[in-house]
Parts: C-alpha cells; structure tokens; sequence
C-alpha cells in the first residue's frame, strides 16, 4: 500500500519536471528565469512539494542551478559550458564515425534511418514556412530528430558507455537548442550537412567524414557561442548543434 503511494508520488513528480523541462526545452522559458514555486504550484495545479522535488529532479540534470539565497532558476549556458559541450560531442561522434567500416549493419542502418526522418522533418518545416495556413512543425520534433542523427553516430561505436556518456550532454544540448530555434534560417543548409556527412561515410570517406563533422560541430559552436552572447561580433550562422 505504501509503495503504491510513493509511485504515485513519484509520478506526479516526473510529470511536473517533464512539462517544466518540455518548456525550457521549447525556449518557452528562457535561461536565467527564476522557477519560482508558488507561481509553478499554482499554474500547474500540484502542491508546493511536488514542484520542490521536480526542481531537484531539473538540477540534477543540468538544466537547473540553484542561486544562493534566490532559489532555483534556469541555467545559463556560458562560454566555457558551450566550448566543453563541443569537444566533448567531437571526441564522441568522431570516434563513432570513424568505426563506420567495422559497425554493425543495424548501427550503420540507424544513421542512415535518423537521417532520413531528420530529412523529412525539415521538409515539413519548410513547407509550413512557405504556405499560409499550413500546419507549423513543433520545433522541438525536430530538435529531437536531430539529436538522433548525432546519438546514432556515437552507436556506431557499439559502446554503452560511450552512448551513455553522450546521452548525458543532451540536456545542456537540448537548452542550447533552445536559443538556436529563435534564429534558426535555413533548415535545408542542415540537412544538406548531415547528407554530406553520411554520403561521405557511405563512400568510404572517412577522412573527409571526420574533417566535415568537425566543421560542422565548430560551426555549430561558433552559432551558440553567438547566439548566448558569449562569442563576440556577428550574426548566428543558423548551424545548429
């Protein structure tokens, strides 16, 4: 009976931190805002405890820090956070892609699967842009579609740690993807660098395939780093991460 309750509990915990999550994912909540309990308490229809323990739930994550005497607030992604983020993302996808050859067919298959629904994604998008009246794609579908193009090219090392190890920076990813959405232009130039990217591997590349990923990643930093006001003068190259 009482673990049933605790369950319960639990539940109503996740529920609080995935739809908070889901916003600042969205950049419906933008980095820096205070999560001020009350406020989210009242607007989500939970209990002033729910929303501490979701919050706990946030921190841990990464998407969250707590202030010293201000409470807990989204976090601000800074230089040194975007800079580590890439490195990291680059040692891990370019140790997958150049596993290509010695890959599984399944993990070779999910790359070539993740591209091609990134690919009709972005399509969608850009037929919403186009035509009045037609449906606007959520922009975090296609956030997510994205992210599995780079989780797939980490699971060509057919490593669980490696895949865990990457799947731990998605958070902070997810928030910097988040500013991005606001400029994002031109979602056909992405596409474009993914299939560039994958043809290159398809033809045995994998030279090339390395130096194109590290200019896309180092784009995609440059973009951030722009886009958090941490890299300088100059407009967002529209890469994303």
């Amino acid at each position: 009976m009482f673990d049933n309750l605790q369950l319960d509990l639990a539940s109503t915990v996740d529920r609080a931190a995935g739809e908070i999550r889901r916003a600042l994912f969205a950049g419906q909540i933008t980095p820096g805002t205070p999560l001020r309990e009350i406020a989210l308490s009242e607007a989500m229809g939970v209990g002033r405890s729910t929303i501490r323990e979701a919050l706990g739930v946030l921190v841990s994550e990464g998407v969250a820090v707590r202030v010293p005497h201000k409470g807990v607030a989204v976090k601000e992604l800074t230089g040194d956070d975007v800079r580590d983020v890439s490195r990291a993302r680059t040692a891990l996808e370019s140790a997958g892609v150049r596993r290509w050859a010695d890959a599984s067919a399944t993990s070779r298959q999910a790359v070539r699967d993740a591209l091609s629904h990134y690919g009709d994604l972005a399509d969608q998008a850009m037929i919403s842009q186009r035509q009045r009246g037609a449906a606007e794609l959520d922009p975090t579908v296609l956030t997510e579609a994205h992210l599995q193009i780079h989780r797939a090219l980490v699971g060509l090392t057919e490593s669980e740690r490696l895949l865990a190890a990457a799947d731990s920076l998605t958070a902070e990813i997810r928030l910097g993807l988040a500013h991005l959405e606001r400029i994002r232009s031109n979602v056909a130039e992405q596409v474009d660098d993914h299939r560039r990217l994958v043809g290159m591997l398809e033809a045995g590349q994998f030279t090339g395939a390395v130096e194109e990923l590290h200019r896309h990643l180092a784009a995609a930093e440059t973009s951030l780093l722009q886009a958090t006001g941490h890299g300088g003068d100059g407009a967002p190259t529209g890469r994303d991460l």
